[in-house]
């Protein structure tokens, strides 16, 4: 009986000691992971913003067959949560509880354990990194109970080692899943209209195709600088007619453009000059995509044309309007480019 009375003893002891090691334990946790995506901060936000998305990009999203993901009314913005249920991974809930519009989100993540419900706060950050495209932050921060450090310390890894790889890897599919949304484009053939009518400043360059989007870019800043020195009012959205176009030689003439409202005398010997658009007949076709989708737009009016048997005019040049602006709509899905092709 001694034996016995000795051994629970010792038994009692180490289950104490134990104990008292564990609740020493220091239970608070944070893992960070970062990445720097080539895509604009307000794209990535709206993403990680919707939780239905995180179906296309999420970690754990693979892992589980039997996962079953339930949605509220609310998916997006502050008080937006979704819920899953999974023998695998668990059951589980993410609510978001703050955020600011293409900068941070601050979630909180619950999980069911065996030992009661485990609360996570998550957060991730977005910051703008010139030329390069956008810094992610995903992280999680929060500390363990008694028994969640029992749990983890019986483990092979900790919880950390554990969901940093699941960080990262939810940082590479998102990358892929912002990059596919970028490369969305659509092209629609609006057919025949009427176009022109206005006077509009204008600067022309004889320049190589592949350098068109440099000097363009060039050009439209010149003369809103010109316009805007002198109170000249702009009236319209740029654009850009293509006075030449030699796709063999790889070369072109280009006019770049802003509509006015009235004539304005200009030195003969300047560099930007005035001049009117007359009305006319016109194939229409809208892209809305990035600019580099422009050959596909341009192939399918031309295409369009041939079709209906019409015929271009010679005499006029066609152009293009960008009906908005790059600087201020950042994901190059939705720039939107008008294609004007004069004809008979």
């Amino acid at each position: 009986m001694k034996v016995v009375k000795y051994f629970l003893l010792l038994l009692l002891l180490i289950v104490i000691g134990g104990a008292l090691y564990i609740a020493t334990l220091n239970g608070e946790y944070q893992v960070e992971e970062s990445k720097i995506i080539k895509a604009p901060s307000s794209l990535l936000y709206k993403t990680v913003n919707n939780y239905k998305t995180w179906e296309e990009w999420g970690p754990w999203m693979d892992d589980s067959e039997d996962m079953i993901l339930s949605y509220p009314e609310k998916t997006i913005g502050v008080g937006a949560s979704y819920s899953w249920k999974s023998e695998q991974q668990g059951n589980g809930e993410m609510k978001t509880i703050a955020s600011i519009p293409d900068k941070s989100i601050d979630q909180q993540i619950s999980f069911v354990t065996p030992f009661g419900e485990s609360k996570s706060d998550v957060y991730w950050r977005f910051e703008p990194i010139k030329e390069e495209g956008t810094k992610v932050v995903w992280g999680m921060k929060g500390r363990q109970s008694f028994m969640e450090k029992v749990f983890w310390i019986t483990q092979d890894s900790t919880l950390t080692q554990t969901v940093r790889p699941m960080y990262q890897e939810g940082l590479e599919k998102l990358a892929l899943n912002v990059q596919k949304q970028m490369e969305v484009y659509t092209v629609n053939i609006d057919g025949v209209t009427e176009h022109g009518g206005g006077f509009y400043m204008y600067s022309t360059v004889a320049t190589s195709i592949a350098a068109i989007p440099q000097k363009s870019s060039q050009m439209i800043s010149s003369i809103y600088a010109y316009m805007k020195m002198h109170n000249i009012p702009i009236t319209g959205r740029p654009f850009m007619l293509y006075n030449e176009f030699n796709e063999g030689n790889g070369t072109a003439i280009i006019s770049v453009a802003l509509p006015t409202r009235d004539k304005v005398v200009v030195p003969i010997d300047g560099n930007i000059l005035c001049d009117f658009m007359e009305k006319q007949k016109m194939v229409k076709t809208t892209l809305k995509g990035n600019y580099s989708n422009l050959k596909t737009a341009w192939e399918k009016a031309i295409a369009y044309i041939e079709k209906n048997q019409l015929e271009q005019e010679e005499l006029s040049s066609p152009m293009e309007i960008y009906a908005n602006n790059p600087e201020e709509i950042q994901n190059p899905a939705d720039w939107i480019t008008e294609i004007y092709i004069p004809i008979k």
